[in-house]
């Protein structure tokens, strides 16, 4: 006994440390949320002064749904201390409370400061901005004339289907940083007017109109290494596609083939002239694509060659004999319920869901082999069923020598022979199985 209330005393110590541990950070964080509380108030203020008022309103809201549920923190604080004595268990909850509020005010507060931080940082900035936005557009403003010498070049090398997608590269890079200049001048403006957001807007859009005007200008740098490399590549996949020509020849010659040679012969044929202006990112594109189609067909007709479709006569006859082992399984199981167990009846009801779903396979010339497969599961799986549920049956039947140590009911000998097997099914399947499990339910 002794030891017993030794452990309690213990327990009930460190449950009254754990309390008053909890009731001194519950204060600790009511008084620093509402210090916090006050310090962002005056962050907002100057925020303002320098964002305005729609880059700030997310803070301010904030601050209003942290200010509404701190005066719930003080009202329980303050509930903790009035006249009326509280349990252990209220002082507990009321000031986990506390501290749950006040964590929560603090995150917000912090995930809404940081946000207004980097919009400040970026007004602060927006001189340095400004004139970088300046430098940048100059200096893509000096390759404006070399991206256009580079299109005129490129231009009578490859077809305009090709060009299309940097033939206008160097005019609309030079309208983005003409964009880019004005939205720069116009942030200078507003901001010396106070319009500070309107001035963070032009600031961003000149900032961005750089950033793509850069783009196009790479572009078109871009495009001559990759129009070089897809020429490399057109000229490995000609030598590839001629063999491919010359392997089709002794590949098993079904329409398939037939078609697919043909179609990479014309595909051969389009390619534009040596010496004349082509597209070699839509050709390698349709010769590649026309090179793995008789690569698909050519290995599909082998292995045709090599495993020839069943007959439908094939697949008839395997669903035939399905039907036919799936009819005695069936049988069995219906007649001597009794005594068959889960397994057979698995076997059977997977026979059967997949003899349904053999319906929808049949038709189609290219799902034959799938029929003949599923057909053949449908039988191996009622031939299960069948093995499972004899097994069921022997194991249930009474033996010999169960009914008075003779061979007949009472030791009379009048059980013997088929008589026996057949009065032992009927009541093991009929009657055992049914009846006499609810007489004794």
């Amino acid at each position: 006994m002794a030891g017993i209330w030794g452990r309690r005393k213990r327990e009930q110590e460190e449950l009254a440390a754990h309390d008053a541990d909890l009731a001194r950070r519950a204060e600790q964080a009511l008084v620093q949320t509402d210090e916090r509380i006050r310090s962002t108030s005056d962050e907002l203020d100057f925020a303002e002064a320098e964002l305005g008022a729609s880059l700030t309103a997310d803070l301010r809201l904030a601050l209003a749904a942290v200010r509404t549920h701190m005066r719930e923190a003080f009202q329980l604080h303050q509930l903790n201390h009035d006249e009326i004595p509280d349990t252990a268990e209220e002082l507990r909850t009321r000031n986990a409370r506390i501290a749950q509020l006040c964590e929560w005010a603090q995150d917000l507060l912090d995930e809404k400061t940081s946000v207004l931080a980097e919009s400040v940082a970026k007004v602060r900035r927006a001189p340095e901005v400004i004139a970088q936005v300046r430098a940048d557009a100059a200096a893509l403003s000096a390759r404006i004339p070399q991206t256009g010498d580079a299109v005129a070049r490129l231009s009578a090398r490859y077809a305009p289907s090709a060009m299309s997608q940097i033939a206008a590269s160097a005019a609309e890079a030079e309208q983005l940083i003409a964009f880019a200049t004005h939205g720069a001048d116009v942030s200078e403006r507003r901001r010396a007017a106070k319009q500070n957001e309107e001035a963070n807007l032009a600031l961003e859009t000149a900032t961005e109109a750089t950033r793509r005007a850069a783009a196009l200008l790479d572009a078109v740098e871009d495009f001559e290494i990759e129009a070089l490399r897809a020429e490399s590549t057109l000229a490995e996949v000609v030598a590839d596609s001629r063999g491919d020509l010359i392997a089709a020849r002794t590949a098993p010659q079904t329409p398939a083939v037939a078609a697919a040679v043909t179609a990479l012969q014309a595909a051969l044929e389009a390619l534009s002239p040596a010496g004349t202006p082509g597209d070699p990112f839509a050709e390698l594109s349709q010769l590649r694509e026309a090179n793995t189609a008789l690569d698909e067909a050519i290995a599909t007709a082998r292995y045709r060659a090599e495993n020839p479709l069943p007959s439908i006569q094939q697949v008839q006859h395997a669903i035939d004999d399905a039907d036919r082992q799936l009819g005695v399984a069936r049988g069995l199981i219906a007649g001597h319920r009794g005594w068959i167990g889960a397994d057979a009846r698995t076997r059977l009801a997977e026979a059967e869901r997949l003899r349904v779903d053999l319906a929808d396979l049949l038709p189609a010339e290219e799902t034959r082999e799938e029929a003949l497969a599923a057909a053949r599961r449908v039988a191996h799986l009622a031939s299960e069923a069948l093995q499972l549920a004899q097994r069921d049956i022997d194991s249930s039947r009474p033996q010999d020598d169960g009914w008075g140590g003779g061979g007949g009911w009472g030791g009379g000998g009048r059980r013997g022979g088929g008589g026996n097997d057949i009065a032992s099914g009927i009541l093991g399947g009929l009657v055992i199985g049914s009846l006499l499990d609810g007489m004794f339910d």
